[in-house]
C-alpha cells in the first residue's frame, strides 16, 4: 500500500505529525488510525465472504481483483495460449492507414484508391464530393481547388495525436 512512499516523504511525514499533533498525543493518534484501519480491513473480509458464500460454490475461487479489466485481462491471457487467431488480426489491422481514412474523411477529400474497391469519385459539376452511388454528397466539405488538381494531404504527426 505503501510502496511508492521514499525515505525523505516518511520522514517529512512524521514531523508534520509530531507538529500538528504533538509529541504527546501522537501515540494516541497513532492506536487510533491503525484500530480503525484495523476495523475496515475485517469489515471488507467479512463481506467478501458474505457475498462468496451467497454466490455458492461455483464462485468459490472468485478474486474481487478479477473485476479490475486490466487484470481480467492478464489473466485470462495467460490461460490461452491459443492466440493465434489475436496475432492475426492484430497483423491485419493497420492503424496508420485507418487514421488516414478518417483524417480523409474529415477534410473532405477522397480516399486513396489503395484503401477502396474500384475508382475513386470525381467531382460533380456544382465542386460537390460525390459518394459511392455516383450522387452529389453535400455533406462532405467541397474542395475549393478544382484547378489545381486533388489537394495535398497536410503532414500527419502520429504523436501529436
Amino acid at each position: 500500500m505503501f510502496s511508492d512512499i521514499g525515505a525523505l516523504e516518511l520522514v517529512t511525514l512524521v514531523v508534520l505529525a509530531v507538529l500538528v499533533f504533538g509529541p504527546d498525543k501522537l501515540p494516541k493518534v497513532i492506536q487510533d488510525v491503525s484500530r480503525f484501519i484495523r476495523k475496515v480491513r475485517e469489515f471488507s473480509d467479512s463481506a467478501k465472504e458474505d457475498i462468496r458464500s451467497e454466490l455458492g460454490p461455483e464462485f468459490k475461487d472468485f478474486e474481487f481483483e478479477d473485476l479490475n479489466p486490466k487484470t481480467f485481462l492478464r489473466k485470462q491471457m495467460e490461460q490461452n495460449e491459443d492466440l493465434r487467431e489475436l496475432k492475426e488480426l492484430r497483423g491485419s489491422f493497420d492503424l496508420k492507414k485507418e487514421m488516414n481514412d478518417v483524417a480523409d474523411a474529415v477534410h473532405g477529400r477522397e480516399p486513396q484508391p489503395s484503401a477502396v474497391n474500384g475508382s475513386p469519385s470525381a467531382g460533380g459539376p456544382s465542386g460537390a464530393v460525390a459518394s459511392a452511388n455516383g450522387t452529389p454528397d453535400l455533406l462532405k466539405k467541397q474542395d475549393k481547388r478544382d484547378d489545381q488538381g486533388p489537394a495535398e494531404r497536410p503532414p500527419y504527426d502520429s504523436d501529436a495525436t
